[in-house]
C-alpha cells in the first residue's frame, strides 16, 4: 500500500513547478522558496491541511537525540 496518496504528489509537483518558475512563496513571511527540500515541505503540508494521506512529520525530539549519542561516541 502506497504510503503518499495520488493528491498527495500532485501537491508536491505544483509546488516544484511553482519553485522552477520562481513563484512559489513560504508560509505567512510570502518570501519565495528557493530550495528544492522547502518545496517539498510546502507540498506536503498543503497535502496534510487538504486531508490527504501522507505520514505524520517526525519530531525534532528524535532527530536531536541521534545526533547527541553520535557525538558522544565520536570522542
Amino acid at each position: 500500500m502506497p504510503k503518499y496518496s495520488r493528491s498527495a504528489s500532485k501537491k508536491v509537483g505544483r509546488a516544484m513547478r511553482e519553485r522552477k518558475r520562481g513563484t512559489l512563496k513560504s508560509g505567512r513571511s510570502g518570501r519565495k522558496a528557493t530550495s528544492r527540500k522547502q518545496a517539498i515541505a510546502i507540498g506536503l503540508s498543503e497535502a496534510r491541511r487538504s486531508g490527504a494521506k501522507v505520514p505524520r512529520k517526525r519530531s525534532s525530539s528524535r532527530k536531536s537525540s541521534s545526533r547527541k549519542s553520535s557525538s558522544r561516541t565520536r570522542r
